[in-house]
């Protein structure tokens, strides 16, 4: 998996460090069981700071995507309550439809637009499969 890290985004890095590696897994290029890099070895690779890779994974660990571990590390472990993780959802797209009212675009334009990001993280969790 390749992690893209913007560094003139507003988004701090350990977020989008969390996000590239939450679509990692929603398009299957992380499956439960994989190890991640060290924190070390992220870092190096991605050029960040340690600290920055460890706060990603404390977040990732507390959100139920990773398990950490003292011998193998941070190995992706999917654990999560479903109604937490509905909440937790619902709160964020709240966030975003507010903005998305602000900017005025339209309720059919928000369904497109999830359809949309939905359909290629499956497609790319398949893979090379062949919808017939």
């Amino acid at each position: 998996m390749i992690i893209k890290i913007d560094f003139n985004s507003d988004e701090a890095l350990y977020i989008q460090l969390r996000n590239q590696i939450i679509m990692g897994i929603a398009t299957s290029q992380l499956t439960v069981g994989d190890s991640l890099p060290s924190v070390r070895q992220l870092a190096d690779n991605i050029g960040i700071n340690m600290h920055t890779v460890n706060k990603a994974y404390s977040v990732l660990r507390q959100e139920g995507y990773i398990k950490l571990d003292r011998r193998k590390g941070a190995v992706v472990a999917i654990d999560y309550d479903q109604v937490v993780a509905t909440g937790q959802i619902m709160t964020m797209l709240q966030s975003v439809l507010a903005e998305a009212i602000c900017k005025d675009i339209q309720r059919d334009d928000i369904h497109a637009m999830v359809d949309e990001i939905y359909d290629e993280f499956e497609r790319m969790a398949c893979g090379d499969c062949n919808e017939t």
